[in-house]
């Protein structure tokens, strides 16, 4: 799956539409002109006739038949800094069932032809501007007829993925080993949510391995986890409310009854623009049942009473009850600082107001602290980072649109390259003006 494992994932994880790939459905056309001309030209029997090559002085250029030339392409990302690589495993997947040529209505499968190259999902590379400094993510060596029509789906697997595994890591840098919870499905096509979940689930994994953390993984849909055996979490939204009357704390008691316990309970506050109250409301109530419960003996009901967290997602056109305003409007709207010193404030200090006998006031004080606090709306890792140098008593995050952001210093640009072309039995560099073949150690030999 990664460098975290040493496996690679197969097409029994991505079901290519391998039918349709390998006849261009996915290829910028002008690849499917260039792979119909070639192959024409191998047909016709065509060996180079022009007059301008770039062959090194005393290389002949006679008998080279252009229509079977082999070439030595190689993938890279122009994105600057650090990029978190996620992508390979599909496209070595499309190299390997895509590649070849069609006779008729047969496809002549020539992939065990190929030399391919490559690095594993999550290894890292560095880009600072200067293209005659690449680090391939992939090469591979062989007839380019055979495989020109898999430049645009390989490069569009690895542009996204890694675009989407670099936001997510700089996000968890920013958030200082704190979780961030991936919350973007809900701004792009269906199709994208099982590529985008493993790029995520990879950039946590090297986040970990980078700063020895053991964060856990948490997506909202099922299909975000596909890839690698993960599922989609999550508690309460807006709706939900909005069936109950807008009663925050008696949706939440339903949800906790009906739900099993397995499913963390997280209230969502800002329904009714006024959070701590909400909030207090929602604890009220789940810790009286709770607390009834125990005293029953019944634990394991008491269980699906215990609140683990309450999610923040005022809108940043509103100011939340609880926050007085200032000079500087702006900073009192959506989900502020203020508002969340204002709400782990009313959390910590809402068992005081119970009435409760002495056996019960430790059980009661820490039932309420260890209440998390999640903040959603708008979070990027410049916000992140303001939150965290203010010493904001936010436990996580909740990211969205952020994570697919592709501009300014998220754009992220993978291209391909043919460097070599094998003439007489030799390979000889022919990349264009401003490139050159790149290094990376980390590539291995695939096949």
């Amino acid at each position: 799956m990664s460098i975290f494992d040493g496996k690679r994932l197969t097409n029994e994880t991505f079901k290519l539409d391998i039918e349709r790939m390998r006849r261009g459905w996915y290829s910028d056309k002008y690849f499917e002109n260039i792979n119909r001309m070639l192959t024409a030209l191998s047909k016709e029997g065509y060996s180079y006739a022009g007059q301008f090559h770039n062959l090194p002085d005393g290389v002949s250029a006679e008998q080279i038949a252009v229509g079977d030339i082999e070439v030595e392409m190689q993938w890279f990302t122009r994105r600057m800094g650090k990029t978190t690589v996620v992508g390979v495993d599909k496209s070595l997947a499309m190299l390997r069932h895509c590649t070849g040529y069609f006779e008729g209505d047969t496809f002549i499968d020539t992939s065990d032809k190929l030399e391919v190259w490559a690095v594993q999902d999550g290894s890292i590379v560095k880009y600072d501007g200067d293209p005659m400094k690449i680090q391939p993510v992939i090469k591979a060596r062989g007839r380019y007829r055979d495989f020109a029509l898999l430049e645009t789906p390989t490069l569009g697997i690895l542009t996204r993925s890694s675009r989407v595994a670099t936001n997510v890591y700089e996000t968890l840098v920013a958030s200082r080993g704190k979780p961030v919870l991936f919350f973007p499905a809900r701004f792009d096509v269906h199709e994208v949510q099982a590529a985008d979940g493993y790029a995520y689930n990879i950039a946590l994994q090297r986040f970990n391995k980078d700063h020895a953390q053991e964060l856990g993984a948490f997506v909202s849909t099922d299909a975000q986890g596909d890839w690698w055996g993960g599922a989609g979490g999550g508690t309460v939204a807006h709706a939900a409310i909005a069936s109950f009357l807008g009663d925050t704390a008696e949706a939440m008691m339903q949800f906790s009854h009906i739900l099993p316990a397995r499913i963390p309970r997280i209230a969502l506050v800002d329904f009714n623009n006024d959070s701590v109250r909400d909030s207090l409301r929602a604890l009220d109530a789940m810790f009286a049942k709770y607390r009834e419960l125990m005293d029953a003996g019944d634990q394991e009901e008491a269980g699906k009473y215990k609140l683990y967290g309450i999610r923040l997602d005022t809108s940043g056109s509103l100011r939340d009850v609880s926050v007085q305003p200032l000079g500087e409007p702006a900073l009192d709207l959506g989900v502020n600082p203020r508002l969340v010193f204002n709400v782990r404030m009313g959390l910590d200090t809402a068992w005081e107001r119970w009435s409760l006998p002495e056996a019960w006031k430790e059980a009661a004080r820490e039932f309420c602290r260890s209440v998390k606090i999640v903040v959603s709306g708008g979070f990027n890792p410049e916000k992140i980072r303001k939150f965290e140098k203010l010493g904001v008593p936010a436990d996580i995050y909740a990211v969205g649109s952020y994570l697919f952001s592709n501009g300014n210093g998220t754009t992220t640009d993978f291209t391909a390259d043919v460097v070599r072309v094998k003439v007489h039995g030799e390979w000889m560099d022919m990349a264009k003006v401003g490139r050159k073949v790149g290094g990376n150690e980390n590539l291995e030999r695939v096949w």
